[in-house]
């Protein structure tokens, strides 16, 4: 089954997003180590998978980036990703959308053999294109049966069935409810194109007037994170798999976003990207910065983790040792255990005092280090203020959060983290404090 893919699309989007279309096509193409010519095919790609799922206001072959504007508007109404519009339109060919369809759609007649099958495709199959042979009805039936749309039913022959199980179980205002809840869970906890992709099952399931989310919109505002789940998915089942795999990687302070890939050796060139081979361990989402990372062990660099936003090219190889897997998989579990996220630097002891709101009747500021501190360990000190004591791998990520409190935290050690807030925080007043000597004298 042939898989288009999508590193230019998606690095464009998610360069359109960053920037809202503030960038000229030279501009984005040297951003992204393209040509123009290669952003316009990109371009036009992206505009066609917009026009093919019904996104109004989809810009014209004017050669600008109206994109930008076009994802600006479906946030304000609080359409669907327009990444999923790709999924929709140009994850598969032309010819295997229409095989695709013929063989569900006979499917949903009863159980049928791979033979049975082939005799309906090619009845229902346009004359002026060549019949398909058993063999491509076999791997059809091969990527809907990994893909969890159709069963084997036994016997022998083999026959085939939909599991349309969830469909058949529930009366139909159970499947609206379902579709609601969906449609809410899609748009506002970690993003999913699969969740997307069940409520699209849902809605043409029901009708366009069956559905409650037609309703109900929901602002999306991390339009680029999302993006990160078309290798999410790959990654997580290569872990399940023990398998390895490899990628291309840009750092996060890099000056590209997408590394070409060139096919003309007498015009190749050093990619800015680094050639990554790894284990892959684990994934972890970061609910904070709506970011995910893959956690894995490579050669090189031991156990180490990489933003899958700078990750292109993603590739997955053969199996791995079990052994070396389940050793390297027990030594991130142990590093991880006293890292904020994914720090896996040497453990550091963080000691922190947080003063109570002063004529408040509720001591917010406590309720929230007790949720959201992790593992530390409070200690009382006073009416006025409590002390909080972690053990974390590094301070490079408990640093947002304890800067979250403002003056109401004050950092006792380690030293070197607090001369960095103090330094912080004569920053702001430097720069707050010319503001207001500037509005003073206006």
């Amino acid at each position: 089954m042939a898989r288009e893919s999508f590193d230019k699309e998606i690095e464009l989007l998610r360069l359109l997003v960053l920037t809202g279309g503030a960038f000229s096509r030279k501009e984005s193409a040297e951003r992204l180590g393209i040509s123009v010519h290669t952003l316009d095919k990109a371009l036009r790609r992206l505009r066609e998978a917009a026009s093919a799922a019904g996104a109004d206001g989809a810009p014209g072959e004017d050669g600008e980036l109206g994109l930008g504007r076009l994802l600006q508007a479906r946030r304000e109404r609080g359409g669907d990703p327009l990444l999923l519009f790709l999924f929709r339109s140009r994850s598969l060919k032309e010819s295997e959308i229409a095989r695709l369809s013929l063989l569900q759609g006979e499917l949903g007649k009863g159980g049928r053999t791979a033979a049975e099958l082939l005799d309906a495709c090619c009845g229902g199959w346009p004359e002026a294109s060549p019949w398909p042979d058993e063999k491509t009805i076999r791997s059809d039936l091969a990527y809907l049966e990994k893909a969890g749309i159709v069963a084997r039913a036994g016997g022998r022959p083999v026959r085939y069935r939909l599991r349309d199980e969830l469909w058949a179980a529930l009366e139909p205002e159970e499947l609206r409810r379902l579709e609601l809840f969906v449609h809410a869970m899609a748009h506002t906890r970690v993003p999913s194109v699969h969740g997307f992709l069940l409520q699209d099952s849902l809605r043409r399931l029901l009708g366009r007037d069956g559905a409650l989310s037609a309703g109900v919109g929901f602002a999306y505002r991390y339009d680029c994170r999302i993006l990160d789940e078309a290798y999410l998915h790959p990654l997580l089942a290569a872990i399940e798999e023990r398998r390895t795999a490899s990628f291309e990687y840009l750092t996060p302070k890099s000056e590209h976003r997408y590394a070409a890939r060139g096919t003309n050796p007498l015009h190749a060139r050093t990619s800015p990207a680094r050639q990554i081979a790894m284990l892959p361990l684990k994934a972890v989402y970061d609910h904070q910065y709506g970011r995910w990372y893959a956690l894995g062990f490579t050669r090189a660099h031991g156990l180490s983790a990489w933003r899958m936003e700078g990750m292109s090219g993603l590739a997955i190889g053969g199996a791995a040792d079990p052994e070396l897997f389940a050793r390297k998989r027990e030594q991130l579990d142990a590093r991880l255990r006293t890292s904020w996220l994914v720090d896996l630097g040497e453990p550091t002891r963080v000691s922190v005092r947080f003063f109570r709101p002063e004529g408040a009747e509720y001591d917010f500021v406590r309720e929230r280090v007790l949720l959201q501190g992790q593992w530390g360990e409070t200690t009382e000190e006073g009416p006025e203020s409590f002390r909080y004591d972690i053990e974390v791998n590094g301070t490079r990520e408990i640093r947002p959060w304890l800067r979250s409190f403002g003056s109401s935290c004050e950092v006792l050690e380690p030293e070197e983290l607090r001369q960095d807030m103090i330094e912080e925080w004569k920053e702001l007043a430097e720069t707050y404090g010319a503001a207001v000597r500037q509005g003073a004298q206006s």
